[in-house]
């Protein structure tokens, strides 16, 4: 095995999860070049990365088909040995049918799947997701399974070195989805419950700022600062690394701990983690409200709750 290409052009956490991969390929293949195919955004993830010869790009906000059609013919110029699409939608699909390699593999969902020359079912309920996707490794020589990680560049930790000069928690409050994130009287609550003498980090994007503003605002803790919009993906990673716990959501900062192996909190509202998308810290805890009839009402989760009272985030133990 010389040459291999990994595509995974789904948000932040599905491209996190797939670094498993990406741990278990170069280990059963240390001399292959393991390229990964993302969407822009989720790059800086893998800067610096040990064992990836090439990221590439594909621009799924502007110029997508300009862009779709250039990587097309990338692809169609090398020749791997193995392809591997994570995804299961149309655009990989394509993408994976005109790329030339010896063998291709995915999941059955893929429009595509009948290219392919293994396909899998994906069925959310059996195992982690990091489980089924090594499921695709299936057959090879000396493969095992790894869980996801990531390496912080040492830019990363010197970045967040002075951070660390007390003992510290990180949590993380916002989430795309409204069901998803813990209310913000929770995220005050379980701030006032920590020690003065502890500094407490708000991570997240820039569009996270406000939202942890007003947090940090009514929760009146001296040693609460918002970092959201200062530190890159890998550089949050780097400062939850050493943090006493990280509180997250079921979304992507879960995922960056994982692949850290840093402590976890995970507050599950709307979801569950047998959907397959749990924390696999060594030290990880889950919070969620039990027997709740509407829960879980989806597996994305939505913009509002549809029953109105959202109890699953509101009922919630911090």
């Amino acid at each position: 095995m010389k040459k291999i290409l990994i595509i995974q052009t789904a948000f932040i956490g599905d491209v996190i999860l797939a670094t498993g991969l990406i741990e278990s390929l170069h280990k059963a293949y240390p001399d292959a070049k393991i390229d990964f195919l993302l969407r822009r955004g989720n790059e800086s993830l893998f800067k610096e990365h040990p064992f990836l010869n090439k990221v590439i790009v594909w621009e799924k906000q502007s110029g997508k088909i300009k862009s779709l059609l250039n990587i097309i013919q990338t692809l169609r110029r090398d020749n791997y040995d193995l392809l591997i699409n994570l995804q299961r939608f149309f655009s990989s699909g394509l993408i994976s049918w005109f790329a030339r390699a010896q063998e291709k593999r995915g999941f059955d969902k893929n429009p595509f799947s009948f290219s392919y020359h293994l396909k899998l079912k994906h069925e959310i309920g059996k195992g982690h997701e990091t489980e089924r996707n090594f499921a695709l490794l299936k057959g090879l020589d000396s493969v095992s399974y790894a869980k996801p990680k990531l390496y912080p560049t040492p830019a990363d930790f010197e970045k967040t070195k002075g951070f660390k000069t007390k003992t510290y928690v990180c949590m993380a409050p916002a989430s795309v989805w409204f069901t998803k994130q813990l209310p913000l009287a929770k995220w005050v609550e379980l701030i006032k419950s920590i020690s003065e003498d502890k500094k407490i980090f708000l991570i997240g994007a820039p569009s996270d700022s406000q939202l942890c503003n007003e947090i940090a605002l009514l929760a009146e803790h001296r040693g609460v600062e918002n970092l959201c919009g200062k530190l890159s993906l890998t550089a949050s990673a780097a400062l939850m690394k050493d943090a006493e716990m990280n509180y997250v959501n079921d979304s992507a900062p879960l995922h960056l701990a994982s692949a850290v192996n840093a402590p976890v909190t995970a507050f599950f509202c709307s979801t569950v983690p047998s959907f397959g998308f749990g924390p696999l810290s060594d030290i990880a805890i889950i919070k969620q409200v039990n027997h709740l009839d509407c829960r879980p009402c989806g597996l994305h989760g939505y913009r509002q709750c549809p029953r109105g009272d959202f109890r699953c985030g509101y009922k919630m133990e911090v």
